[in-house]
């Protein structure tokens, strides 16, 4: 069993210039996972910059806020509720839409390692 605060988990800025918390991940915590799990953020016409996860897919989770993904080409728009899959290798971005922030979840699997990450 593990439980913890979101809240109480430090942020950094990722390589694609989100704001990230590594909620959980399996060289993080000594546990058996078979992903990992982050909280992304974005503030209001913020964008990450375009990259891509090789060998991993993704999976956005939105929380709070609105926001346009962009998947190998293909705009999406998202907002708060909703759940966007992204196939491994695909070039991704994501920019704010709104006027508040714009939170989600990040499952990423097989877990999440920069090796594997490309930023453009």
């Amino acid at each position: 069993m593990m439980k913890k605060s979101i809240a109480e988990i430090p942020s950094f800025t990722a390589g694609d210039e989100t704001i990230i918390k590594e909620v959980l991940h399996p060289k993080n915590d000594g546990i058996a996972l078979g992903y990992s799990l982050a909280h992304a953020e974005l503030s209001p016409g913020q964008a990450s910059l375009p990259h891509r996860l090789m060998q991993r897919s993704e999976t956005y989770i939105l929380l709070e806020g609105q926001g346009k993904a962009f998947i190998d080409g293909q705009s999406y728009h998202l907002s708060a509720g909703e759940v966007l899959y992204i196939p491994p290798a695909s070039e991704q971005s994501i920019r704010n839409t709104g006027s508040g922030p714009l939170r989600f979840l990040c499952i990423v699997d097989p877990p999440w390692s920069k090796e594997t990450e490309e930023v453009f």
